[in-house]
């Protein structure tokens, strides 16, 4: 259940000939009371006899009543309670029992007061309803309204729990500003997906994403076939921008223009310009296993893998502003790479980027600067393309979604430690976006993999199988019942054969991190290996420091020793599994 509490007005009837009204698109459909301070009150909407002036009349009487000078100049409070989309459609008792409950706990009306405010409860949709009052009591004495809006946040979360209803956050004054009923209405006469507020807020922050100057994002927002009008003071330096969608028009036939901060508070641009007020690294991003360049989709994804590897640690353990630098850069790289995803990943992606939107914010200010890794990954995925989404692209994309899960996760575990309910249900719900979007993006590389990892002797395996249960004794009978332990077996062989210590990878990528929330443990372990040993993403036949070229002259690994002193290539006894 949302309540909001609007802005104060001065007029009455203007507020009542809006909701008794057809609405701005039609979409009111029989508006009628539900409740109001008497029940004798006029109904206009389904009473004959009955007009919104008389209902005006009657709740202005107190204010008329008071000498001119007296009157509050804004003397007409507005609120409006919607339920959740997924909440069942209630009666008009329900919902009038729902608005006697709000103006007692917002004091409007309190419980048993007599002299409380007049008010009235119009309903003209199945799934909300609007209060209406007047700003002066029974006795001629102003009503106490402090807090109102968070009084009826906590009134909705009661009313949520008696009613069975869904359970929603309480909200911190962060959020970006939902889109009207008006903007909904219209863009379902559109048939969009998403209003255009919700559309022009994605589109800004993709633009914004790894942008490095006022010039670069204005010239992605022209890009992206947005319309754009700055805001200038009289010296011609700029102050501030809005945009609009080409194709979303008002009554008029002129565009519909939203200012950045009224898309999303981080969106204004003095928020922006705090993003570019520490340089960005000068050198180029590492090159990747292979042949891929510095500049390609599948570098870019690699050096995002490492750098959202290392941020998690600073999201669990850094200071509070540091790790806010570090969980609003990530929702960066989420739109960075969402806009360039395959086909296939897309949807997910995206999805998950607009839901992480809602956890890059809080009251706590970040320490710019930290993030700067971060912003240069999201950068790096702009400017290095779209993924065809196989092939090393691919496999890179799985390895970088699922470290960003691991982040995105650690984004919601510190929201939830400092009580921001909101921002840790949105990290969640990104997770659960993130983790759908790696399944297909997995699934050829690790099925390669896979069968690699069948394909190994059976000697080998037992070797890797004994290494496993040596190494992480307290996960190796899960890892070995799942699927990809035959993927973590290739990888394994693939990280020996370049010359790496298999048993020292295995237990540095078990003890950084947490596997609890991990579908596949030996997944998880198969990219923070081949990312530990720099492995090339798709596992091509040759590691990339033993080449066909120089493999007969170059000398075998040394045998190295397990922590019980066996050879790992010795031949280990028993079966594999």
């Amino acid at each position: 259940m949302i309540p909001r509490v609007h802005k104060r007005g001065s007029t009455t009837f203007g507020l009542l000939n809006y909701l008794y009204g057809k609405g701005t698109h039609e979409e009111h459909v029989d508006p009628h009371l539900v409740a109001a301070w008497d029940s004798f009150a006029p109904d206009p909407g389904r009473d004959p006899h009955a007009t919104k002036r008389q209902l005006q009349q009657l709740l202005d009487q107190p204010v008329q009543a008071l000498a001119e000078s007296r009157r509050p100049a804004k003397h007409v409070w507005h609120l409006s309670v919607r339920a959740a989309p997924d909440d069942p459609v209630l009666s008009d008792e329900q919902w009038g029992e729902i608005a006697r409950r709000m103006v007692a706990a917002t004091g409007i009306a309190p419980a048993a007061d007599e002299a409380g405010c007049r008010w009235a409860a119009v309903r003209h949709a199945d799934d909300h309803v609007h209060i209406i009052a007047t700003l002066v009591r029974e006795d001629g004495w102003r009503p106490r309204l402090n807090n109102d809006a968070k009084r009826s946040q906590a009134e909705a979360r009661l009313i949520e729990a008696e009613y069975g209803l869904k359970q929603l956050s309480t909200g911190d004054g962060t959020a970006a500003q939902r889109p009207t009923s008006a903007e909904r209405h219209k863009a379902q006469r559109q048939g969009r997906e998403r209003t255009a507020r919700e559309e022009l807020r994605e589109s800004v922050r993709r633009a914004v994403a790894g942008a490095r100057s006022e010039e670069e994002f204005f010239d992605r927002l022209a890009a992206a076939g947005l319309l754009i009008r700055k805001r200038e003071a009289p010296s011609g330096d700029l102050l501030g921008y809005k945009v609009a969608l080409p194709d979303d028009r008002n009554k008029d036939g002129e565009p519909v223009f939203y200012p950045g901060a009224r898309l999303a508070p981080d969106l204004s641009l003095p928020r922006i310009r705090e993003r570019w007020s520490a340089d960005f690294d000068k050198t180029a991003s590492p090159d990747s296993p292979g042949n891929a360049s510095p500049n390609s989709p599948s570098a870019a994804r690699r050096r995002t893998a490492t750098v959202a590897w290392g941020a998690i640690g600073a999201v669990e353990y850094g200071d509070d502003a540091v790790a806010v630098a570090y969980i609003s850069a990530t929702g960066e790289v989420l739109d960075a790479l969402a806009k360039t995803s395959a086909a296939h990943t897309r949807s997910e992606l995206r999805d998950a980027a607009f839901a992480f939107e809602r956890a890059s914010r809080s009251h706590v200010r970040a320490a710019r600067g930290h993030d700067r890794a971060l912003r240069q990954a999201a950068r790096d995925l702009v400017h290095g393309g779209p993924a065809l989404g196989r092939g090393e692209d691919g496999a890179a994309t799985a390895m970088a979604i699922d470290m960003l899960f691991f982040l995105v996760t650690a984004a919601a575990h510190w929201h939830a430690r400092r009580g921001h309910a909101q921002q840790a249900e949105a990290a969640t719900r990104a997770a659960e976006h993130l983790r759908n979007a790696y399944r297909p993006a997995a699934a050829q590389p690790l099925g390669l993999l896979y069968q690699r990892g069948r394909r190994l002797s059976q000697p080998a395996l037992q070797r890797q199988t004994a290494l496993l249960r040596e190494t992480l004794p307290s996960l190796a009978e899960r890892i070995l019942a799942e699927p990809g332990w035959y993927a973590l077996a290739a990888t394994i062989a693939e990280a020996y054969a370049a010359g790496h210590d298999p048993a020292a990878l295995l237990s540095d990528a078990v003890e950084s991190r947490e596997l609890g929330t991990a579908d596949s443990v030996s997944d998880v372990l198969v990219w923070r290996l081949r990312r530990r040993a720099d492995l090339p993403a798709d596992a091509p036949g040759t590691p990339k420091n033993r080449t066909a070229k120089n493999s007969a002259t170059t000398r075998p690994p040394a045998p190295r020793t397990t922590t019980s002193g066996h050879r790992f290539g010795d031949e280990a006894p028993g079966n594999t599994r």
